[in-house]
């Protein structure tokens, strides 16, 4: 059997992927979008095959079944969230302008294409009911990441003095979850971002009142 193997390089070091794991890469980017516009349930074979221009065949030999690509490309989709956030956080040290980067990346969410389409944790929430165990799973860990992330900038904060020090951060976090969620959800109902701004505003005047 002949292998093809692919070079990339990555922080300096190679990483070698072999013709399968480059193809599963590909499915999983292009159904990304995919199944964040149309929902695993709105997402059909066809619309996986027409995305990567792959054969059914061809994906199912990548992936057991549409479940996993759903799971695979959510992970994708939240990761690039993530990754986005992680960036804009560290750029800035102080604490306040660190809780800032949520309500001002939500409010110009047009200008991110893995965002185009909605919140992906929003977005799979929906449909995260018992009939999807594993997508019910993959929405509750994600929330428990966003909630934890955002608890522990405000703990940093109010170490470093520059958040109040009677602040909680749970509730905090779990107010910040919410208006985020729930503005985006009116936004993608309605198709106008008017709520989704005058919330998020609101949200930059929540924060900016916990400096000391």
């Amino acid at each position: 059997m002949v292998y093809f193997i692919y070079i990339c390089f990555v922080e300096g070091a190679i990483m070698k992927m072999t013709k399968s794991e480059n193809t599963k890469q590909l499915i999983v980017e292009k159904t990304a979008v995919v199944f964040n516009t149309k929902g695993y349930a709105g997402t059909s074979m066809n619309d996986i095959m027409a995305a990567t221009g792959l054969s059914k065949g061809c994906i199912y030999g990548n992936f057991e079944n549409k479940d996993d690509v759903a799971l695979a490309a959510f992970d994708y989709n939240h990761g690039k969230v993530n990754e986005h956030m992680k960036v804009k956080i560290s750029a800035t040290d102080n604490s306040i302008e660190r809780l800032l980067v949520y309500p001002h990346t939500y409010k110009n969410y047009f200008r991110y294409p893995y965002l185009l389409a909605g919140c992906p944790i929003l977005n799979t929430s929906t449909e995260a009911d018992d009939t999807h165990p594993k997508l019910k799973e993959r929405a509750v860990r994600a929330l428990d990441f966003w909630k934890t992330s955002i608890e522990n900038q405000i703990k940093r904060g109010i170490e470093r003095k520059e958040i109040m020090e009677d602040t909680n951060p749970t509730e905090i976090a779990i107010v910040m979850i919410s208006m985020i969620e729930g503005a985006f959800m009116q936004a993608k109902v309605t198709n106008r971002t008017k709520e989704l701004r005058i919330a998020m505003d609101f949200l930059e005047k929540i924060i900016f009142a916990l400096k000391t």
